[in-house]
């Protein structure tokens, strides 16, 4: 029976992984379009219907604030599959993924610190490098095929979901606006009635859509940013097996929506908010504080912290390589969590919600981290040699 469960589980690691990768994929090709349609003749209807009003909103807010909620839903239901009964369900488990995302995020930050010291009105981007884009990162991983070990992929992927849990408790605590208590109320009531739902052992997803659409809705109202409706509701669905179907609530939910989330939401959200245009760029303007402090954040400071600390706590013996792989292979994967995309462009938009010059320097200095950040990791990863282990190709 345990042997069932570990296959089973590693069988939908397997399909996370893949789906992941080809959505990955997608996003890339979004991003570059955006990119050639920001810099083309198409470029004024581009950003024109991004900017237009529909029902009180910008399309390019409820792509932002609608869209990605899903996109924060699906996170946070990945989140508590794997804290409860995944690849984080235990201490041992947690050690090397958890010091790698602290690390990961702690050392971004204090870069992007360090170039804007001199520049208080942009310090409130600290955070926009300290993001992984998983989609990204297993996209690349996926071209290198077998070369990468698996146990690297999980790796990755559990360290990245860490590195989504501290991107959402930064969102909440530093990038929330005067708070409107009367909504805040009415989001708790919501939720209090979805923990009861939870307890009385409601597994219904359609049961949960309505109070979930309008606990949304109220977090909108309340100043706090809507996308993390989507993490507070994905934390009421039961995870536990309902007996009458013999499946969860949770996991289901999670594999009807992953597709519209890898392969709709965050593609449309690239390509909304990657379109950034290069005319009267300079290289001056590439040495401005936030484009230099978030590309060598992603680049420098997340390999820094990643490998860093990892070497720390496996030479302490309190953690050890992941299966199959080399330290090489190992500094290739630190490096590929400098690709920061969605999240960080993300976070870029909340950290300069008034000021466009500012979100196009967050754009700039993401493309440029992330790109670089692909490109070394790739070129690590191609060079180191290939040592997966017989049991990881038995699975």
């Amino acid at each position: 029976m345990a042997t069932d469960r570990s296959s089973g589980r590693l069988s939908f690691i397997r399909r996370f992984i893949h789906n992941e990768a080809a959505g990955g994929l997608v996003l890339m090709t979004m991003a570059l379009l955006a990119l050639v349609v920001a810099n083309s003749p198409l470029a004024p209807a581009y950003f024109g219907v991004l900017s237009t009003y529909v029902g009180g909103l910008s399309v390019l807010h409820w792509i932002n604030d609608a869209l990605m909620a899903v996109f924060f839903l699906m996170v946070g239901l990945e989140i508590k599959r794997e804290v409860l009964t995944g690849q984080l369900s235990t201490w041992p488990q947690r050690v090397l993924p958890g010091v790698a995302a602290v690390g990961g995020m702690a050392v971004p930050a204090l870069v992007y610190l360090a170039f804007n010291t001199g520049s208080p009105e942009t310090l409130r981007g600290w955070a926009i490098p300290a993001a992984t884009d998983i989609a990204f990162a297993l996209g690349i991983l996926s071209l290198l095929g077998p070369r990468v070990p698996l146990s690297l992929k999980v790796f990755l992927t559990a360290l990245a979901i860490i590195d989504d849990l501290g991107a959402v408790v930064i969102i909440a605590l530093f990038y929330t606006a005067d708070l409107n208590f009367a909504a805040l109320a009415g989001a708790a009531a919501v939720v209090a009635l979805l923990v009861a739902m939870n307890r009385m052992g409601v597994h219904r997803i359609a049961a949960y859509v309505v109070p979930g659409a309008l606990l949304w809705y109220l977090v909108l109202l309340s100043g706090i940013h809507a996308t993390l409706a989507g993490v507070v509701l994905a934390l009421t669905v039961p995870l536990a097996v309902d007996r009458r179907t013999g499946d969860s609530s949770l996991v289901r939910l999670e594999h009807a929506i992953h597709p519209y989330v890898a392969f709709l939401i965050v593609p449309i959200f690239g390509f909304a908010n990657a379109g950034v245009s290069f005319a009267g760029v300079t290289p001056a303007a590439l040495l401005a504080p936030v484009p230099l402090g978030i590309a060598a954040g992603l680049f420098v400071g997340k390999q820094i912290g990643i490998f860093g600390l990892s070497w720390a706590v496996i030479r302490l013996g309190l953690a050890s390589l992941p299966e199959g792989a080399g330290w090489r292979q190992f500094y290739g994967i630190a490096l590929l969590c400098g690709i920061g995309f969605t999240m960080s462009l993300f976070i870029g938009l909340l950290a300069f919600p008034t000021s466009p010059s500012l979100q196009d320097e967050v754009k700039i200095g993401v493309l440029l981290g992330s790109v670089l950040s692909g490109l070394v990791a790739t070129a690590v990863l191609l060079s180191a040699p290939s040592r997966q282990a017989r049991t990881v190709h038995a699975a």
